[in-house]
């Protein structure tokens, strides 16, 4: 049967007397049949919504349908434990290794052609679990997710919904879970961990292992077309019975040369240094996040719009990438002495003494006199190495 998915979701907003949740659905059902050439039963249906009463139309937001009178919030702070966004394409673009591009690709596909899929018993559910380190992607995936599929985007900060109080928590997570099938919609839960950690642990507590269940238990309670977005960066802390609800797996990587190449191009733009060599960047920016890349270049354009420059300094920016560098590996440069040195110790040759005058404006001597400091301290520590062998 054609959009039945829809026609439960309506089904199930009647029998909650959820009249908002009945009247999303109808309308998104409504847009199906209008695409696919049955614009009558399209007009009927918005002909009948359009007679709901003035305080169902009133009650949602004019923007995108959602009620936000009723966004679902924390008992315990009373805080809002749900964001609504409205990603759009283009508004935030994502570049990805084309591996796992194409694994997005196939989720995306099997969200539209759910109905289909299903009639040869070849869906799966539409959830989709990503992870990685910090900076690798995964929030904008949900974003281009939500954006590729014209939905409003629910975000859900993970720790956020855990209460102090007993049994909040849980309650927390059946609102928001309960919220978002009002309409279509993305879920996204955020920081995942907090909530799916591994039972089972020493130093767990009753309370977190029912937290778990809850979890277990509202991801089994939504329709299996009812887009479900994951992320977390420990995936090690799961509990294997999160893996198993989710048939989509994505891992977000650092970026490799190629994807580096293409990274430094787009957040270059439209400052980039003329004749600039991709290639010397691709290379020394090996080892870091997108996220590293996109800061180094708004730090080395808000340096150049301050200057009143038309373009990028290209020593400011290596500068920066030097300082993203020392911070990915923890080395703590608290003064202008230490990054001349880091930067000195890191490329001696675009890092000359003319150069790091030029970068802090000092003398050529005061800059010597810097990198004298740091060879007598080496030899200091060398010698007291020595002493006390």
């Amino acid at each position: 049967m054609e959009h039945l998915s829809e026609i439960l979701k309506i089904l199930d907003g009647a029998l909650k007397a959820n009249a908002s949740m009945a009247s999303n659905y109808a309308g998104l059902l409504a847009d199906k049949l209008e695409l696919d050439g049955s614009s009558r039963q399209a007009r009927m249906i918005r002909e009948r919504l359009a007679r709901a009463p003035a305080a169902l139309a009133s009650a949602q937001d004019a923007s995108g349908g959602v009620n936000f009178g009723s966004l679902p919030v924390d008992g315990e702070s009373h805080l809002h434990t749900v964001d609504v966004s409205y990603p759009v394409i283009g508004d935030d673009p994502l570049l990805l290794p084309s591996a796992i591009q194409q694994r997005v690709d196939e989720f995306l596909v099997n969200v539209r052609r759910y109905d289909d899929l299903a009639k040869a018993g070849a869906a799966m559910p539409s959830r989709l679990l990503t992870y990685g380190l910090p900076g690798t992607g995964k929030t904008k995936l949900a974003r281009a997710v939500a954006a590729d599929l014209g939905m409003p985007l629910l975000t859900v900060r993970c720790d956020t919904l855990v209460s102090s109080l007993l049994g909040q928590t849980s309650r927390n997570l059946r609102r928001v879970f309960e919220y978002s099938q009002q309409r279509p919609c993305v879920l996204f839960l955020d920081e995942f961990d907090a909530l799916a950690g591994a039972r089972g642990n020493e130093r767990d507590v009753g309370e977190l292992q029912r937290v778990v269940i809850s979890l277990l238990q509202n991801i089994d309670s939504l329709s299996d077309n009812t887009i479900l977005v994951a992320a977390t960066n420990h995936d090690q802390l799961l509990d294997p019975a999160i893996w198993r609800r989710f048939g989509f797996r994505i891992p977000m990587p650092k970026p490799d040369a190629r994807l580096r190449k293409l990274l430094w191009n787009q957040f270059l733009y439209p400052l980039k240094p003329e004749g600039i060599d991709l290639t010397d960047l691709v290379i020394a920016s090996d080892g870091i996040t997108g996220a590293n890349i996109e800061q180094v270049c708004l730090d080395a354009k808000r340096t150049a719009v301050l200057a009143n420059a038309s373009e990028i300094d290209e020593i400011q920016l290596y500068r920066r990438l030097g300082l993203a560098l020392a911070l990915t590996g923890s080395v703590m440069l608290s003064t202008i002495e230490a990054e001349i040195q880091w930067l000195r110790h890191w490329d001696s040759k675009r890092f000359s003494l003319r150069n790091l005058a030029k970068i802090y404006g000092l003398s050529l001597r005061s800059v010597t006199n810097i990198l004298k400091e740091e060879t007598n301290s080496g030899r200091e520590e060398t010698a007291g190495t020595g002493g006390t062998a």
